[in-house]
């Protein structure tokens, strides 16, 4: 019987941030491991060369996309376990047509990013980051004159577009915070939201009755600008969006407008159209929206455990057992 071999495409520097000595060594215990020893990813050649005889194939960010070409090199290949969370830049259909097992580390991510969500509502309604750069520049809450109006989260409608792994992670912070909350995604049973507490609802209605907005979906050509003139006209004076998903899933030009002009009362930003941020982006100079530059995912801390968790589902999968994290066909079509 032939050895498991399985391909690390991840170059050494990031493995180093997202596995443990113990996961590599749990992984080389039960397959030949073949690693990326460079400090950059794969280019579509390397991985075609490389991917031949290969019984899986461990990638993360950055990796090179399965192509057919690759796949016709892929003579052994039954699994490919991605160290991150969306596949949608590295999987294509054909893979699974050819019957490849896909995993991801989706899961791991979700609570990151539901809690950096949190953490950016909040600072919308109380104006953290406004106060305290004022406090930088030695300015007491009284010289502010007011300048800051703040509200609190507590019996907020928090509207959520999207409901995968980081949208039922991001419900189960608010609940103590006793929060109506309407959610939007078609693709999503209505019972299974109804599951969560949550209020199924359209699109328009999740934009005219929320204090807050929160996307969480992925990007789609159904979802590209899904957020326009239009449905920014729909919110509240006084509500904020935050998009922790997919910059291109907002008009940015119609954002700027409708904060200039006052449409809504600001948003929280953690992803852009075009990334990194250009420097002439007319977002770093409107007063009511806060940037951050696409950390919303793993923390350090939780990084170190996105490895362990593919090594895993490769292992569950050679030895017959069932998967956790595995990701289907039709999930392409609307998950990040």
């Amino acid at each position: 019987m032939k050895k498991i071999r399985i391909l690390v495409t991840v170059p050494k520097p990031l493995l180093d941030e997202i596995s443990k000595p113990e996961d590599r060594a749990r992984l080389e215990s039960f397959a030949e491991v073949i690693y990326n020893e460079s400090d950059r990813n794969l280019t579509q050649t390397e991985l075609c060369e490389m991917i031949r005889g290969m019984d899986g194939c461990i990638t993360s960010w950055g990796s090179p996309r399965f192509t057919k070409e690759v796949l016709d090199n892929a003579d052994r290949l039954k699994i490919i376990g991605h160290a991150a969370g969306s596949v949608k830049p590295y999987v294509t259909d054909e893979v699974f047509r050819r019957g490849i097992v896909v995993v991801n580390a989706a899961s791991v991510i979700a609570i990151s990013v539901a809690e950096f969500t949190l953490a950016l509502m909040l600072n919308c309604l109380r104006r953290i980051p406004d106060f305290m750069y004022s406090m930088k520049k030695r300015k007491w809450n009284h010289e502010l004159e007011r300048k800051f109006f703040t509200c609190d989260l507590r019996g907020k409608c928090i509207g959520i577009i999207g409901f995968g792994f980081v949208a039922r992670r991001l419900v189960e912070l608010l609940r103590p915070f006793e929060v109506r909350i309407l959610v939007y995604d078609p693709y999503v049973p209505e019972e299974v939201v109804s599951s969560y507490g949550c209020e199924p609802a359209d699109l328009d209605v999740v934009l005219r009755e929320s204090d807050i907005v929160t996307i969480h979906a992925a990007l789609t050509e159904e979802t590209r600008h899904m957020i326009g003139e239009r449905e920014l006209r729909m919110m509240k004076r006084t509500a904020y969006l935050i998009n922790t998903a997919r910059g291109a899933i907002v008009d940015t030009d119609a954002l700027v407008k409708a904060l200039k002009e006052g449409w809504i009362a600001g948003a929280a930003l953690d992803v852009f159209e075009e990334e990194p941020l250009p420097k002439d982006s007319p977002l770093y100079d409107v007063e009511n929206v806060y940037l951050t530059p696409h950390i919303a995912g793993p923390s350090d801390e939780r990084r170190h455990t996105m490895f362990g968790v593919i090594v895993e589902e490769m292992e569950r999968f050679f030895t017959g057992k069932s998967l956790r994290y595995r990701v289907m066909p039709e999930e392409l079509k609307f998950k990040a």
